[in-house]
């Protein structure tokens, strides 16, 4: 009798097991490309700091050098009026045209609130790029050099991205602390 009065208890159970709502699942998380790490420069600091962007531009900075007496290029040595700083950094266009971008915008803003542009005879003679079409979905790495005075240090890069669909002129930086 006790096992006739329990079936009733038993089916409610058993029926209300099964009714409950499902769980929704979590996303399954976005494919990503690996990319093999790389060893950091002797002389450089490897950053790791979030991406910031300017316009459709987005900014990566993962390295920075700085208090560089002099550079050397595949045919000539340069000595700093200051100190070179030198940076790191990689950028990717996030829109949906291709944005011209502009290494000499890029400015670094020292710890006295001065800006300082790149030094252009180091980006020279170190055979990195000036101006470049930076098409839909393209990714560039380069290194950037500075000459500041040697009392100073770097403390912000004032990044401009470049003309875009939605910002033809690009008059506003966006600043990213080092």
């Amino acid at each position: 009798m006790t096992q006739v009065r329990l079936l009733p208890v038993v089916v409610v159970l058993a029926l209300a097991a099964g009714c409950q709502t499902a769980q929704p699942s979590t996303p399954a998380a976005p494919t990503t490309y690996e990319l093999p790490p790389r060893q950091v420069r002797p002389d450089e600091t490897a950053l790791k700091l979030p991406p910031a962007k300017n316009g459709d531009t987005e900014f990566t900075l993962i390295g920075l050098a700085a208090g560089l007496p002099s550079i050397t290029g595949s045919h000539t040595e340069f000595a700093a009026k200051g100190q070179f700083v030198r940076l790191r950094l990689v950028v990717t266009n996030t829109g949906t045209s291709s944005v011209l971008f502009d290494t000499g915008r890029q400015l670094l803003v020292d710890d006295q609130g001065v800006a300082h542009p790149p030094e252009e005879q180091a980006v020279i003679i170190k055979r990195q790029p000036r101006q470049f079409d930076l098409g839909h979905g393209v990714r560039v790495e380069f290194d950037l050099y500075w000459d500041i005075p040697k009392d100073r240090k770097p403390v912000t890069l004032r990044a401009f991205g470049g003309p875009s669909i939605t910002d033809m002129k690009n008059l506003t930086g966006t600043d990213i602390k080092l």
